[in-house]
């Protein structure tokens, strides 16, 4: 099992960065590699995703989710395993840090060795940078917002 944690200081409130980050829909617009993320219950989402020409197809479980704090989830069924968890951390009125902590589970020589070269610690990285520019340029304006606990 791989680990990484990663965090980021992005310039909206708390509440704008957690309601982007619900919108599991629009994960594509900033996650690399993720070509598609269907949101089946208000728990259960389907993603797609080809990463270094590999795809993989799996459904990922939102385990907890407390608005402006935390979402963790794990991925159930088919070809990824991994679980992670975000959280949301008020720096101001206008900043928020974002902490991501994700387990991957390698699957397969090609998982394996980009997990041994720092693929997941980079894509994470990439994806937090992406997501700051994404609702930064938005002056942080989410696109929707989900405020329900799990």
């Amino acid at each position: 099992m791989s680990q990484v944690e990663e965090s980021i200081e992005v310039g909206v409130p708390v509440s704008a960065a957690y309601n982007q980050w619900t919108q599991f829909e629009d994960f594509p617009k900033f996650m690399d590699g993720v070509e598609r993320v269907e949101q089946r219950t208000p728990t259960l989402t389907h993603w797609k995703t080809r990463i270094a020409g590999v795809e993989r197809e799996f459904d990922a479980e939102v385990t907890e989710q407390i608005p402006d704090e935390r979402v963790a989830w794990t991925s159930v069924g088919g070809e990824a395993r991994q679980a992670g968890v975000v959280t949301f951390h008020r720096i101001d009125d206008t900043t928020t840090k974002i902490m991501l902590q994700l387990d991957h589970d390698p699957e397969g020589l090609a998982d394996t060795v980009g997990d041994k070269l720092g693929l997941v610690r980079r894509q994470a990285v990439g994806d937090l940078k992406r997501f700051k520019q994404f609702i930064e340029a938005r002056g942080g304006a989410e696109t929707g917002a989900w405020r329900g606990t799990v």
